[in-house]
């Protein structure tokens, strides 16, 4: 059922003059033009904007010829791209969809005449607004208005349809109910559960994206909770999905996998990393508890096993290098027990074993760990002592790396007529603790001194 409603609906200032643009530019050349789906539910939400899509009765050939900068990123889908400035707008024609064969995208589209026809092959009703510019009003074949006021995500058509059609739309469901904190309507949930088989069909890159989206959202456990719900969390992250009913201790009021969620949403939300490390941090504790004679579990060296799980699956979900070696380090060394007998050294020794560039994401891990908690607030006030331990050893300019001492490898080989090898980063390593202990050391005279001494002693043996 058509529901039109005139609304003006205000548009950023910095891509108002473009999207009128576009817009007068298919009305000039006698096309018909809307701004469509999660641009007109954001707005109407008064969310931010990333992306535009427009949908249109003009050909993709068409559209090439109305903008001198248009990129054809999905032409044979009837998807075309046009830059204006440094912004990117997605304009797609109208199509009808044919058979779905590999769960991701139909085997064959056709273009169709009508608006109506073109939404109606779309996945969710809030995502089916259309919006009119220059008459400003709204345009609903799927009942998507009411839904945005019912704070409801529900399929367009029937649901098993839909999910059986595209995959990825499972996904996307449980990311739409965390970024906008709305239910998933009971028929639309219960189909994700029924067409996993079409889920697991899809790549995990695209999978990996999504779940990097719900990471970004004000509380992932929302959206994390959907997806244990509905079996998607144990196809793609089965080590966090096993953390669910694994008890802890007294100093814990949920288990692994609700504690692990929680930390997650007390994580800062701009850094994924971080988001990331509070949520895999203690994967290793099932394969690590013990239960003591007096009842309690203990969870010795889970850090460990948790940081070679991280490595491992952050590889097979296709994250990068750098992702993956920034992760798996603070879930290594999360653990961290400082007390006030720690000698400078010490402190020293661990600045360089987390990395400097690492100390304070690390306390910030810290910080969610404790509040994922559920029963704490706050750092405790031996790790404020380390704080103000490391930053005063930072403001010294003390050596804490290799690279921090004041002689290096180069000068180890013209000094002693050495060639490279081994034994220059052994005795780099050695004169490095030297210098943690007593930063003073960190002088040429004496570290090559030393560098002489341990070479002659490496020639004895």
């Amino acid at each position: 059922m058509l529901t039109t409603i005139k609304k003006k609906i205000s548009l950023p200032k910095e891509d108002k003059e473009k999207l009128l643009f576009i817009f007068r530019t298919f009305q000039q050349h006698n096309f018909e033009c809307y701004l469509i789906g999660g641009s007109v539910r954001d707005l109407l939400l008064n969310l931010p904007v990333y992306d535009y899509d427009f949908a249109t009765n003009a050909k993709p050939e068409e559209v090439l010829s109305l903008f001198k900068k248009v990129i054809p990123t999905g032409i044979k889908h009837g998807t075309v791209s046009v830059l204006l400035g440094k912004k990117t707008f997605e304009i797609t024609t109208y199509r009808a969809d044919g058979k779905y064969l590999d769960g991701r995208r139909p085997e064959k589209i056709s273009f169709s005449k009508t608006l109506e026809e073109d939404v109606k092959r779309r996945d969710f009703t809030i995502n089916g607004l259309a919006y009119d510019l220059q008459q400003e009003k709204i345009i609903d074949y799927v009942e998507g208005l009411a839904d945005l006021e019912r704070k409801t995500i529900r399929t367009i058509g029937q649901a098993l349809n839909r999910f059986s059609e595209d995959g990825l739309r499972c996904y996307r469901a449980c990311r739409l109910a965390a970024k906008l904190n709305f239910e998933i309507e009971e028929k639309t949930f219960a189909a994700i559960s029924k067409t996993l088989s079409v889920a697991e069909k899809v790549s995990i890159e695209r999978i990996r994206d999504e779940f990097k989206k719900i990471l970004e959202v004000g509380k992932p456990s929302l959206g994390l909770e959907k997806l244990r719900l509905s079996g998607l969390l144990s196809l793609f992250l089965p080590e966090l999905s096993n953390c669910y009913k694994v008890d802890q201790n007294k100093y814990h009021l949920h288990d692994v996998y609700y504690h692990s969620v929680f930390s997650c949403d007390a994580a800062p939300k701009n850094f994924l990393h971080l988001r990331l490390a509070a949520l895999l941090h203690d994967i290793g504790k099932p394969f690590a508890k013990q239960q003591k004679d007096e009842g309690e579990n203990t969870f010795y060296n889970h850090e460990v096993i948790g940081a070679k799980m991280t490595r491992k699956l952050m590889k097979r979900l296709k994250f990068s290098n750098e992702e993956i070696a920034r992760v798996n380090n603070l879930v290594l060394n999360h653990m961290f027990h400082y007390t006030n007998d720690w000698t400078d050294g010490a402190v020293r020794r661990f600045m360089k074993k987390v990395g400097l560039e690492n100390i304070q994401d690390l306390f910030l891990l810290r910080l969610a760990d404790r509040l994922g908690n559920g029963s704490r607030e706050g750092l405790p006030q031996p790790i404020k002592i380390l704080e103000e331990r490391i930053n005063k050893i930072i403001e010294e300019e003390n050596a804490i790396s290799i690279k921090d001492l004041k002689i290096n490898g180069t000068i180890l080989m013209e000094k002693f007529n050495l060639k490279p090898g081994k034994i220059i980063g052994l005795v780099l390593k050695s004169l490095l603790e030297e210098v943690l202990d007593d930063p003073e050391k960190n002088e040429e005279l004496f570290l090559l001194k030393k560098a002489e001494e341990l070479l002659n002693l490496q020639e004895k043996n």
